[in-house]
């Protein structure tokens, strides 16, 4: 089911989420249903609390594939990159962020299972800034030269 996606100024954008304890079915229906919203929306990443769930769940869709993240946890973070971002839930905007480029994560999938991974480039920028949207932080409070995307 395609969830709406909220927008800047809703107050679930601006929590620190809860992690996931139930790997159930309620949680397979959440990533399935993140997955649809995030293939409607044309994005490359989807944060759980941007559909309005408080839950450490983020989904990605990358030139690498689509990935399913629960309580993932950086563990290390290198280099540096800047570049244009936007976001789904800050419709019509874009600004310049700096971001690590390169990334190690520690996750659970679906079932509980736990993985690391390791992300380059843009894989990185779509990682950092989904799990941004964990911790509360939009990429608006930390980028530059915030415009409008028509602009």
């Amino acid at each position: 089911m395609i969830r709406e996606i909220v927008q800047v100024g809703d107050p679930v954008l601006r929590k620190k989420c809860d992690p996931v304890t139930r790997f159930d079915e309620s949680l397979s229906v959440l990533l399935e249903d993140m997955k649809e919203t995030l293939k409607d929306a044309v994005g490359a990443g989807l944060a759980a609390p941007q559909i309005g769930v408080s839950l450490r769940v983020v989904v990605v869709d990358v030139e690498e594939g689509y990935f399913e993240f629960i309580n993932p946890i950086f563990v290390w973070q290198k280099g540096e990159q800047y570049g244009s971002e936007g976001c789904l839930s800050v419709r019509g905007k874009s600004g310049s962020v700096l971001r690590p480029s390169k990334v190690k994560i520690i996750f659970q999938d679906r079932n509980g299972d736990k993985y690391s991974l390791v992300a380059r480039d843009f894989f990185a920028r779509a990682i950092c800034h989904e799990l941004d949207h964990l911790d509360g932080v939009l990429y608006t409070d930390k980028a530059e030269n915030i415009r409008d995307e028509d602009a």
